[in-house]
């Protein structure tokens, strides 16, 4: 008996802010590799999320949501989000029952001239009665004629066994890109970073959790305990007033909880060290993104 063909491709999740993109990539490899909150542009990396089978390989990415840029940490993030329309297998476009064609600008063109498969998801569509979905199928089959328009609801899961099943059929012939036991190409220091940064957009509103970058400095790991030293950026002194808080009450709950989050990803004893330091305008500052990892090509 021969040999079974084996599948592997690079299936690139992209769209708009808050349509729910982290949510999707959590939901298709089990695993939580995204920040999900409820506010926009928390995905700032590309990250990406790898299933393996006994004969395929899908090597997910959820990308930046697609925004007009402020500042230079959006103009990388958009490059992030943009690289990923051009090195795709399959291109899964999240949108949901708010979003319209009209709202795409010059992105409808460009997914129109894409050679390789496009999903269009419609997210959130335990929002919506069955009359509105018909209607929005409708309205973005007309706009992407050659896409598979698909309703589906990450948070509850719904329909994603289809999306799974149309992945795999559309996937290439290949061998597999990463190891099989790999589940990210992602290091154990930026989910750190990335867990602490959710709790810091959980627990502060405004502009503060948009000014923050949070570094590792140092990740010690023996057999029973990680020790782990963290730094947190922000822009302004009043910001690292408002995040250590009263007493230090604030940085001491982000601590807390992110030292939870690690010790449930890692499976063992966290001993986690926090501090804020002030960097002005860090997020136009160049060599700071570069050295923090923003590097899109």
């Amino acid at each position: 008996m021969g040999n079974k063909t084996h599948k592997a491709g690079f299936v690139n999740i992209i769209g708009k802010p808050n349509v729910g993109k982290s949510t999707l990539m959590n939901a298709l490899i089990g695993e939580n590799l995204s920040i999900i909150t409820s506010k926009a542009q928390t995905t700032r990396h590309r990250i990406m999320g790898i299933v393996n089978g006994d004969d395929f390989q899908i090597v997910y990415s959820d990308t930046p949501g697609i925004l007009q840029p402020g500042y230079k940490l959006q103009e990388y993030m958009l490059k992030f989000a943009r690289s990923a329309i051009s090195d795709a297998d399959i291109i899964l476009f999240v949108t949901e029952p708010e979003e319209n064609t009209g709202e795409l600008g010059d992105l409808l063109g460009k997914l129109q001239k894409l050679k390789v498969p496009v999903l269009l998801l419609i997210n959130k569509i335990d929002l919506s009665t069955s009359e509105q979905v018909d209607e929005l199928i409708n309205e973005w089959q007309s706009a992407l004629p050659a896409a598979k328009v698909i309703p589906i609801s990450a948070l509850e899961k719904f329909n994603l066994e289809k999306v799974f099943e149309l992945i795999l059929e559309n996937l290439p012939d290949s061998p597999p890109y990463y190891p099989k036991d790999e589940l990210t190409d992602k290091s154990e220091r930026f989910f750190v970073s990335e867990m602490i940064r959710e709790k810091i957009l959980l627990h502060y509103k405004q502009e503060v959790p948009y000014s923050v970058e949070v570094v590792v400095e140092s990740f010690k790991e023996s057999e029973k305990i990680i020790h782990i030293s963290s730094l947190i950026y922000v822009e302004r002194d009043s910001q690292k007033g408002i995040l250590i808080g009263h007493q230090g009450k604030g940085l001491k709950k982000v601590g807390m909880e992110s030292r939870i989050d690690m010790e449930k990803f890692f499976g063992k004893k966290v001993f986690l060290e926090t501090r804020v330091k002030v960097k002005k305008d860090w997020r136009n500052d160049g060599r700071f993104l570069k050295q923090s990892g923003y590097n899109p090509t």
